[in-house]
């Protein structure tokens, strides 16, 4: 399945509904490095609602893509993170500093806003 990025407001969002495996993460990825390259996007929401888990490699491919996107002068939120994802990243020692947060996709918004105002 392919993952959905909608642009709303020069902001691209998308929502993860299901299990990505590795080829899917790349190729998510690279779609959404391509629709950040546009003039008029002004940052990135990734809504992680739907998923119960996550493994190390979509992991480390999300935080890739925010770093990424924040080298290309794209603010990132992740939203919608459920506590066994949250405690699944802490356990693998990730770091998430500088990855911005909030619990749901309209507060996700309003921060990505925010940022997009400051930069």
């Amino acid at each position: 399945m392919e993952v959905p990025i909608l642009l709303i407001d020069g902001f691209w969002v998308t929502s993860i509904q299901e299990a990505l495996h590795d080829r899917s993460v790349l190729d998510f990825k690279q779609r959404l490095l391509t629709k950040l390259n546009q003039p008029q996007t002004r940052g990135l929401v990734i809504d992680l609602t739907a998923l119960d888990i996550v493994d190390s490699f979509v992991t480390k491919a999300l935080i890739e893509l925010c770093k990424l996107a924040d080298l290309m002068g794209a603010g990132v939120v992740v939203t919608g993170m459920n506590p066994a994802v949250a405690i699944t990243l802490v356990e693998m020692g990730l770091d998430l500093r500088g990855i911005e947060t909030a619990l749901d996709l309209q507060r996700g918004l309003d921060k990505l806003r925010k940022l997009s105002e400051e930069r």
